[in-house]
């Protein structure tokens, strides 16, 4: 399901393109909601993978045109108004796991599966609630429609054209051209190999080890609430202007991950409730940091009518982590029998990719800095580089007159 909320990325971009953010969000709600009520109904895990997988791509469709709304919207508070659009994830994080175990005990899994599908349908009245971008803003709907109903004509006309259509959609020529954005994607795919996965393993690990599910559900819930308490704090301090076009916001981004993946080691090394507690809030406070940043980061990379396809691509990167990652970890812990392990390679994964963007991100403003300071050079002007002095001689070497007497109005000798 994650890996489908990602995955349709690049389709995302291309039917907010035609048919503008509000209409994308509504079709994203019915999809998300029918997927789960078909979810009520499956009999085999193949109809729940089926099922999910329409959840998924009808999530997809109504939270990426959210992040582009917001890129389009805002521009001198876009950290803080990014953040505060993501608290309800961290809502989500504190209410759900509650909710959802007392779904479970009164109405079985098809009874939960169905109620969650009527709530994900109000994702339509949101998408509704969409004003559409004013028209001084730039490539809003009504351009976008009257530019891709031009372009569809000339894209679909032979096999270059398709892939020229799918070049410019999927922004091929942003990961070519942009280095930045290429070192940013590459580091991000690598870390949320690892970067969700404490959310799935915390609840068995916990009940693994003695603690009873509620317990480790009011684990989840604290993470949540940390979320929910820093999140907005973050943004403030974020949104300052020293952080404005600089790329100091890109070190905190990787600094919070760096974070993250070092406090899985707490969770591998200590099994006790205090223990968990203690790193649920460590790893909250750097999630809650990361995630605030992580798609508001490349809105400074690249121009805004080239968002959407820069978004839907990187998050079909992530999507090829988000699907192989939990198998694989599913895998380490059927060979090695223990949680623990799982921890410890989100540790190394998430670190690992911090550390990558730290120094991606470093040798890119040294080669930029050495750049900007040749330039300087070249436009200086050989007026610039040779400015003749003024030299003023001791009033010992004043010009005497051929009558003896010092002139009244001595002249100065100058250097010529």
């Amino acid at each position: 399901m994650t890996a489908m909320l990602h995955a349709g990325g690049p389709l995302c971009s291309m039917l907010v393109e035609r048919f503008g953010c509000r209409a994308t969000v509504m079709v994203g709600g019915l999809l998300s909601g029918l997927g789960m009520v078909f979810s009520s109904l499956a009999r085999t895990f193949t109809d729940i993978y089926i099922t999910s997988g329409i959840t998924g791509l009808g999530l997809c469709f109504s939270f990426q045109p959210s992040v582009t709304m917001m890129g389009h919207y805002f521009e001198r508070r876009r950290v803080f108004a990014n953040a505060l659009s993501t608290t309800g994830t961290a809502v989500g994080l504190s209410s759900l796991p509650l909710i959802t175990n007392a779904l479970l005990g009164q109405f079985g899994w098809r009874g939960s599966f169905l109620i969650l599908g009527g709530m994900l349908l109000n994702c339509c009245v949101c998408g509704a609630l969409m004003r559409p971008v004013a028209s001084n803003k730039p490539r809003n709907s009504q351009v976008w429609e009257k530019t891709s109903n031009l372009s569809l004509q000339k894209e679909t006309k032979g096999l270059k054209d398709i892939i020229a259509f799918l070049y410019r959609h999927m922004a091929f020529d942003l990961l070519v051209s942009n280095a930045r954005y290429r070192a940013y994607t590459v580091g991000v795919t690598w870390t949320v190999l690892g970067f969700l996965l404490p959310l799935l393993y915390l609840v068995p690990y916990a009940t693994h080890h003695n603690i009873t599910i509620d317990h480790a559900a009011f684990l989840m819930s604290i993470l949540g609430l940390v979320n929910i308490a820093v999140r907005p704090m973050a943004a403030l301090v974020l949104g300052m202007p020293r952080f404005k076009g600089s790329s100091m916001i890109v070190y905190v981004f990787a600094g919070a991950v760096l974070i993250n993946g070092l406090s899985n080691c707490i969770c591998g090394a200590w099994t006790s409730f205090e223990a968990l507690l203690l790193y649920v809030v460590t790893f909250g406070l750097s999630m809650s940091v990361g995630s605030s940043l992580l798609y508001t980061v490349p809105m400074d990379m690249v121009e805004m009518s080239l968002f959407p396809s820069a978004l839907g691509l990187l998050c079909m990167l992530e999507s090829l982590s988000l699907l192989i990652g939990p198998p694989l970890a599913g895998l380490l812990v059927d060979l090695t029998g223990q949680y623990s392990y799982v921890f410890y390679a989100c540790g190394v994964c998430v670190s690992s990719g911090g550390f990558f963007l730290m120094g991606s991100f470093y040798f890119l403003d040294s080669k930029q800095d050495k750049v900007e300071e040749k330039k300087k050079e070249s436009m200086k002007t050989p007026s610039d580089l040779y400015q003749k002095p003024v030299v003023v001689l001791a009033p010992d070497c004043q010009y005497v007159a051929s009558n003896g007497r010092t002139s009244e109005n001595p002249v100065y000798a100058t250097s010529v």
